[in-house]
C-alpha cells in the first residue's frame, strides 16, 4: 500500500495511515539523514533545516510507495537539497577560502604548525571538497557522499534508482571527476 490513502479509505483512517508510515520514517532515518547532510553540508543546524525540508516535502507532496522506496524518495530529496545549498554557497566558500588562507599567513608567518592552525587547514581542506562536489554533476556528488557517510551498495543503489553494476561505476566516474576538477581548481598538494 502507498503512502498516500486512496480508495475506499476514509480521509480519516487515510490521514491516520499517512500519519503513521511518517512517523515511522521519520523516527527510522532522521538522524541519519542529518549526519549525512552534515557531511555534505558541514554546518549542523543547515543539515538538520535541510532534513526538515526534506521531511515537509515528503508530508506535502506524499509521493506514492513502499516505506522503502519512500526512504529512497527522501534521501534523493535531501541530497539534492543538499546540493543545492552547496551551490548556492560556493562563492561564500571560495571567499572563505582565501580569507582562511590569508589568516594562516598573515597569523603564523614563522610557519609553524599548531593546533590552531591544523584545525583551520583541515577545514580549508573540507571547504576545497564541498567546492568541487558543488561543481560535479548532482549524481556524482551523490555517489561520492552516500559511498563516503557508509551506505551499503544496496542502499546507495536504492537511494541512486540504480542497479549494482551502474553504482559501480557512477562511483569510478564519480571519483575521476572529482580528483580532474580538485587538480584543475587547488593542484596538487605539497
Amino acid at each position: 500500500m502507498g503512502f498516500a490513502a486512496t480508495g475506499a479509505h476514509s480521509q480519516e483512517i487515510g490521514r491516520v495511515f499517512v500519519d503513521h508510515v511518517f512517523e515511522q520514517l521519520f523516527a527510522e532515518h532522521y538522524p541519519r539523514l542529518v549526519k549525512t547532510l552534515l557531511r555534505l553540508v558541514g554546518d549542523p543546524s543547515q543539515a538538520e533545516e535541510l532534513a526538515a525540508d526534506a521531511f515537509y516535502r515528503l508530508y506535502r507532496q506524499r509521493p506514492p510507495g513502499t516505506p522503502d522506496s519512500l526512504a529512497g524518495w527522501l534521501y534523493r530529496t535531501a541530497m539534492n537539497l543538499g546540493l543545492d545549498a552547496l551551490r548556492s554557497n560556493a562563492r561564500r566558500s571560495l571567499r572563505e577560502d582565501r580569507a582562511g588562507r590569508e589568516a594562516v599567513r598573515v597569523g603564523n608567518p614563522d610557519g609553524k604548525p599548531d593546533g590552531p592552525l591544523q584545525t583551520l587547514l583541515a577545514e580549508e581542506q573540507r571547504l576545497r571538497v564541498r567546492t568541487v562536489i558543488a561543481q560535479l554533476k548532482p549524481e556524482y556528488g551523490q555517489a561520492l557522499l552516500l559511498s563516503s557517510s557508509g551506505f551499503t551498495c544496496k542502499e546507495m543503489a536504492g537511494v541512486l534508482n540504480l542497479k549494482s553494476d551502474s553504482l559501480y561505476v557512477l562511483i569510478g566516474r564519480a571519483k575521476a571527476k572529482f580528483e580532474q576538477e580538485y587538480l584543475k581548481l587547488y593542484g596538487r598538494q605539497q
